[in-house]
Parts: structure tokens; sequence; C-alpha cells
């Protein structure tokens, strides 16, 4: 069935349809940059000085934590007089002047997240990353069940309304609460409108689809920069990029929902509506409306939907248990569709740790922020450009590998830089960042292949669910672990990085391959794939045994032309000898009174001398070294030498 979809796509081609689902989903997946990388412009790390009470009778000598409330150390507490001892006692602070000269105002500043709070400023990042991990695998269920365009249309709808009323928030916790949710929302702008794309994108664009479909991340986080630099309070800065959410809004009003779902789903009336609209927005013809009935409905008896509960059981709270374990677990159930999910999971928890560990601790090389901003979306643009032309030659696994392997070797080669030498770290952190860009670029396509369209969003989405479990580690790595041990950080993304590049080695290749359909469509294909190699293992086990085994190996066969010269030869050498035979029986002939020159019998030519059978028997073994002599015919004939068309295959001729 997959595979008469495409053929249908294929048929559509690309025109208004396709261009309007994909230019209005680029420009979705571009919104989220904002609030994810949020962390480095709403609640940055701002020098800061500890103001006392009034009260309090200070030790203006004391420099050393910045009393005099000009110099930022960053201090914690403060030295105050007691009016008992009269001796200086050490305090703990609890208000702070901080340096409003790069941002006027910041959550940092206004919550006064420092010193024993200082743990909620890597929290206000973490925490959003926590709210995709925890709404990823229920926007997949969502997204298979209702359909991917209802999911694309309420998330965007709650995320625009979440992220434009989190800007009058009063107080941190509700902010913190907002920020959670807003995360949950994530996942149906990123994975879901990601999918949309690629099931109605036309099957040879598909590659450049999966890797341009990012590319407006890339300028979000650009534009990020750019903005964050012109407005500096975080309420006006959250309030301009959360605006521009309600511009996508109208374009759900003209989107489709996806027809590869609908047929999947058994909906074969409303996907040949979809396709018939598609067809006369792009001015092309398909078949006849029960033709395309009938390819739509060729592969349904495959698909094994969920297994539905009676009313009874559903009511009942062990039925609803049941029923969201076994949704949980569908992507468990074979063992093809285990070793992907695995692998799927391992690629994306390392590849969101890694890189949001870059990105947030990439801070500490540039003391401009919005600058570093601007140069870390610069490089990503190659990685969702120059991908385009690399997955389309070589596929998905082996540049995935490349991308893992080459990022932890450059991250492994960080520690080991001189101090004097910053630019050289800030190269190799640069580099680093845009290798496993480009590993996470490709590994979302990738993704979305590998998966059949039963439980393709379901699994991008769980998938994608781990890449922020990772991402929410990444900020206690960075700055934790980092402060006590500042190679750790490096050793840690870059021995991780290989470990997801030798995972990936156990995918399948899935470039000029059909999209499967369902779950017994990616068994049938692994179990075909599994038969073909164990037939071509053993042909080249069986043909690497035939060429270089000592019993079996021959000299190497005679060229034609050594042949020829070789059988002139020997035709000279018996030519004598057959005029001496001839003269001898025209001479027995003649004396029997027979004048007549005939051909010798078989009988005749059976009597002669064997010693010069034997002689020339014997000549041809030491001139013909390819030809041996056949022992046993019953068992050793094919071993001997075979037809013309049989030793241009080469199997026997040791090449």
């Amino acid at each position: 069935m997959g595979v008469k979809l495409d053929g249908l796509l294929t048929q559509l081609g690309t025109g208004k349809w396709n261009i309007l689902h994909c230019l209005a989903l680029s420009y979705c997946v571009s919104l989220p940059a904002y609030h994810t990388l949020g962390g480095a412009f709403l609640a940055p790390k701002v020098d800061y000085a500890c103001r006392p009470p009034d009260y309090a009778h200070t030790n203006k000598s004391v420099t050393a934590y910045g009393m005099d409330g000009t110099d930022f150390q960053d201090d914690c507490s403060f030295f105050a007089k007691s009016p008992v001892t009269g001796r200086f006692d050490e305090k703990k602070c609890t208000q702070w002047v901080f340096d409003n000269s790069t941002f006027t105002s910041s959550v940092t500043s206004e919550f006064q997240l420092v010193c024993g709070r200082g743990y909620l400023r890597a929290t206000f990042t973490s925490i959003y990353m926590f709210g995709v991990l925890v709404g990823a695998p229920l926007n997949g269920l969502l997204a298979d069940k209702y359909g991917r365009r209802p999911t694309v249309a309420i998330g965007s709808l709650l995320y625009s309304i979440i992220a434009i009323g989190s800007c009058w928030l009063p107080t941190l916790s509700i902010l913190m609460i907002a920020r959670f949710l807003l995360g949950t929302m994530h996942p149906t702008i990123m994975k879901t409108g990601y999918i949309l794309a690629m099931e109605v994108t036309e099957p040879r664009l598909r590659s450049v689809m999966g890797i341009m479909l990012f590319l407006p991340w890339a300028l979000g986080t650009m534009a990020w920069g750019g903005i964050a630099y012109l407005v500096r309070d975080w309420r006006w800065l959250q309030l301009t990029v959360s605006l521009l959410t309600l511009i996508f809004l109208p374009a759900l009003l003209f989107m489709d929902e996806s027809p590869r779902w609908l047929v999947v789903r058994g909906y074969h009336g409303l996907a040949l509506r979809t396709l018939q609209k598609a067809a006369r927005w792009n001015k092309a013809s398909l078949p006849p409306p029960h033709r395309i009935l009938q390819i739509l409905k060729d592969g349904q008896h495959e698909v094994h939907p969920t297994k539905r509960h009676n009313a009874d059981d559903a009511c009942s709270f062990n039925g609803l248990i049941r029923m969201y374990v076994g949704s949980a677990f569908i992507l468990f159930r074979t063992p093809r569709l285990r070793i992907i999910t695995l692998c799927m999971y391992i690629d994306y928890l390392i590849v969101g740790m890694v890189y949001y560990g870059l990105s947030l601790g990439g801070g500490n090389f540039s003391s401009d922020p919005f600058i570093y901003m601007v140069l870390m979306g610069v490089m990503e643009v190659p990685a969702y450009t120059v991908m385009v032309p690399v997955v389309t030659s070589f596929g998905r696994r082996a540049p995935t590998v490349f991308f893992f392997l080459f990022s932890g070797a450059v991250l492994l080669c960080l520690p080991f830089i001189p101090l004097g030498c910053g630019w050289l770290a800030v190269t190799l952190a640069m580099i680093g960042k845009m290798m496993i860009t480009s590993a996470f670029q490709i590994i979302a396509l990738y993704c979305s292949e590998l998966f059949p369209t039963e439980v393709r969003t379901r699994g991008a989405s769980t998938a994608f669910m781990m890449s922020r479990l990772g991402s929410t580690c990444s900020p206690f790595i960075t700055e934790y672990l980092g402060a006590a041990y500042p190679w750790a950080p490096s050793v840690v993304f870059g021995v991780s990085s290989i470990v997801a590049g030798l995972a990936t080695l156990a995918l399948p290749e899935t470039l000029g391959v059909a999209l499967p359909d369902t779950i017994a469509h990616l068994e049938e294909r692994a179990a075909l794939g599994a038969k073909r190699m164990f037939i071509r293992m053993l042909t080249r086990e069986y043909n690497s045994g035939l060429r270089f085994s000592p019993a079996l190996t021959r000299p190497p066969r005679l060229t034609l032309r050594e042949t020829s010269s070789i059988m002139i030869q020997e035709r000279q050498e018996d030519h004598p000898r057959q005029e001496q035979n001839d003269e001898a029986r025209e001479e027995e002939q003649q004396e029997q009174g027979s004048f007549r020159h005939t051909k010798p019998t078989k009988d005749e030519a059976s009597e002669a001398p064997r010693g010069e059978v034997t002689e020339l028997t014997t000549r041809h073994e030491t001139e013909k070294p390819g030809i041996r002599p056949c022992i046993e015919p019953s068992r050793f004939m094919w071993l001997e030498p075979m037809s013309s068309s049989s030793s241009k295959s080469g199997v026997f001729s040791g090449k």
C-alpha cells in the first residue's frame, strides 16, 4: 500500500498544495526556537553585589566581597558589626544590586536568582525541556488517533495563548508552570508538523524537504539574537516573539489532513477528496475515483489497529490501565520495531544532550551573548543545507554515523587544548556544534522514515522525548559538573557521541525505500532482508572458500592466445608423424591390392601404439596447467573447466 500511495503522490507532483503546507509548517517550526533557547536572554547570568540592610553597620573597607556598591563581586554575604560584641560577623545576603548594563530587566534580576537560588536559573531552562519530555508521548497518541492537522491546530493555538499570557505573570512559581505547559505544546508544533509535511511531500523530494524543513530553526536562532539585542527587557522581549505565533494560525484554514494517515485509519472517502483537491491545486491528473479507492483499500486488510475494548472494560480502571499500557508498549511489540525504537532512543538522548550542552555552555567562549547566539545560528545553516546532497547521495545511516564519530573525536580533543589557545577551543567547539547539528538534522528525517505510518508519530514523538531528557540534563552538566571538573563536560559529550554513532550501525538504510505503513509491513520487509542477507552470506562464503581453499585452488587459466599457440605447436609436431603413418598405411594398402586412400577406422585408431598416447597425454598435462585430470568423475566432475559463459563470471577464475 505504501508503494502505491507514493505512486499517487508522485502523480500529484509538487504544486500549490504541497508548497502551501511546506511553507506554513516551515514557519511553524521556527517559532519554538525563541522559547527553547529563551534562557540565554530571559534568565541570563548577571553580575551582582550584595546590598546589606540599611540598619546594618557594615565594614566598607572589606573589598573582597564588593561592599563599595560599584564592584560586582558576586557576593552572597556581608559583614555587619555586632552591637553586643562590637565584632564584624558574616551574614547571608538577602538583597542584591544587579548589573543592568547589558539587560535592563531579566528573570534573574527581577526574581533574584543568585546564590542559594541560582539553581532556579538552570531550572528555568530545564523546566521547558521537561515539559517537552512529558508532552511528547501525549502528542504521539493524539496525532495517531485524531490526526495530524487537528493536533497541530490545537497545539499552536494553546502555545500562542500560553506564550503571550506568561509575559504578565507576577510570581516565579506561576512562570515556571507556564514554561512547563509551553514545553508540553512544543512537540505538537515540531514533531507533528514535521510528520505532516513529510507525508504530503512528493517521494522524490522527501529527502530534501526533510532537511530543509528545519532551516527556519537556524534562521529563528539568528533572529532571536537580533531581537534580544534590540529589546533588553525580558517581558517585552517575550511578548515580541510570542506575537509571531499568531501569523501561523490563518494558514490552518487552508491545510488538509495527511492522506496517508486517512488511509491507514480507514477514511478512504476523505483521503479521496483530499487527493482530488490536491490534484486541482497542482493541476495534475489522477486515475478514476474507483481506481483510487481500490488502490487505497489494497493494503487495508494488513493494518492491525489497536485492540478495541468493550464499553464495560473501557469504563473500568483496569481497562484504562491496560489500554494505556498497550499503547505505550506498542513500539516494543515486534523484534525489528524494538531495535529501531531502542536505537532511536539512544541517538535522540545523546544528540539532545550534546546539542544543548554546547549551546548552553558555549557562553564561556564569548563575552557578547548576542553575537554568540547569531554565530550559533550561522553554524547551523550548513547543517541544514549541505545535508541535502549528502543524504540523497550517501543515504541516512552512513552520514549519521560519521557525524557522530567526528563530533565525538573533536570534543574529546578539547581537554587537551592549552589555556593560551582560546581561539582553537572556540573553533573546535563550533566544529563539534556543526557536526552534532548535522547528525540531529539527519536523525529527524531518518526517524520519520524508519517507523511505520501506524505508529510513526508516536515513535517519533517518544524518540524526540528522549532528546529532551538529554537536554534537561545539559544545564546541570555544564554548570555543576563543569564547575568542579572543567574537562568533564567535553569528555561526557565526546564519549556519548561515539556511543550514538556505534548504535546507529544497527539500523537499516532507508534511501530509496518506500515508507512502511504498518508494523506487519516493517516486519515482512525485515524478514525478507534478513533472508536475502543470509543467502548472500552463504554464497559469499561458498565462493570465497572455493576460490581460496588450498584443496580447490587451481593454476590460472590460459588465455585464448596462449591456448591457440599451444595447439598450433602440437599440430606442427604431430604433422610429420601423421605423414609417416599415412605413408605406411598406403604401402600396406598397396600390398593388399587397394590403391584407395581411406580414412582410418575407429578400430584402427585404437590400435595405435600406447606409448605415443601416454607420451602425448603427459605432454598435455605439463603444458596445460589449467586442466587437471578427473580422478573420480562421480565427485569431482564439476571441477573440470566450465563453458565460456561460466568462466566470464569470475567465480572460479580467482579474480
